[in-house]
């Protein structure tokens, strides 16, 4: 069985008398992209500076590429990629020197020129780092991620300050790491990018695990009683009997929210849907629009860890 490029197991970390990080533990296999999500200070920081190899941990076992990565530290910067959302670049420094120049530490880099092209950097790699655009800084600091050709990189927040275009291009590069069996950790305040890139999620709120699982896990449980899964609404006769329509949909709650408009609330999924419609029929109504809308992911990250303001 291969082991996980990175294995977190109650991981404890504390600044003085504040825990930032609460017996946390998490596992990324090679190919495969894990998205660490939580709100502001919820320790997710801490959490991957700790699998860098940047502070030691309290308490707990945290292993990198089946190391230590502090005590293992220069041994496994050849073999990992970081890329941070100041981009850990000279401002000074034009970008296509410092893309060189993080190349050239490495035994096997990638092609720079096709790295360049893919992710438009060409008409700057004149220019000086403070010169470059919010979205420039980024594409610049992911290219330097990759250029030593990574088994396990560190996205932190990687499309922030990107255009739409740019934001597609990169998760289409982030696919293809996952693709090529590279380990993708992946910090983010986008719930839909982690929604389109994770295969598995890690929400963490006051230091502790509040939720893991796939984006498909996470958004399809039930969180309490009084939260349905999705919801199917569809228009048809007003009048329709819905006691009938909740016996063949246990888990459902079943309404006329207004005339001929009604709504369900629950676990949607294809043979829900195809109740409804058979349902229907058997009553000879006809549907005039039937819609399903999902809980998303940013639904199941704000039931879990609230929806007040963080600083």
């Amino acid at each position: 069985m291969t082991r996980p490029a990175v294995e977190v197991d109650s991981l404890v970390k504390r600044y003085g008398a504040r825990t930032a990080v609460d017996g946390v533990s998490l596992a990324v296999p090679p190919g495969t992209v894990v998205a660490l999500l939580g709100p502001n200070g919820a320790g997710k920081t801490s959490t991957v500076e700790v699998c860098e190899g940047y502070r030691r941990p309290d308490s707990g076992t945290v292993r990198v590429l089946g190391l230590d990565p502090v005590a293992a530290h220069d041994e496994l910067t050849p073999r990992i990629g970081v890329m941070l959302q100041s981009g850990g670049v000279y401002p000074g420094a034009r970008a296509g020197e410092m893309l060189a120049l993080v190349a050239s530490f490495a035994a096997n880099p990638l092609d720079l020129a096709a790295l360049t092209e893919r992710l438009a950097l060409g008409p700057v790699a004149n220019t000086p780092y403070r010169r470059l655009s919010g979205g420039e800084k980024q594409r610049l600091s992911l290219a330097m991620a990759l250029a030593g050709r990574p088994e396990l990189v560190f996205l932190d927040e990687p499309t922030a300050g990107m255009d739409p275009q740019s934001r597609r291009a990169t998760w289409d590069l982030v696919r293809e790491l996952r693709g090529s069996g590279v380990a993708v950790l992946l910090t983010t305040h986008f719930m839909d990018e982690a929604e389109q890139l994770a295969d598995q999620v890690v929400i963490i709120d006051g230091g502790r695990v509040v939720g893991a699982g796939s984006p498909a896990e996470l958004t399809s449980a039930q969180l309490s009683s009084t939260t349905g899964t999705g919801q199917l609404t569809f228009a048809s006769v007003p009048g329709l009997p819905v006691a009938d329509l909740r016996e063949l949909l246990p888990g459902f709650a079943v309404a006329e929210a207004s005339p001929g408009r009604y709504q369900l609330t629950g676990p949607v999924s294809p043979a829900a849907v195809a109740t409804v419609a058979a349902w229907c029929a058997e009553h000879n109504a006809l549907v005039a629009a039937l819609n399903t809308s999902q809980r998303t992911l940013e639904d199941v990250f704000l039931d879990l860890t609230g929806r007040e303001l963080r600083t």
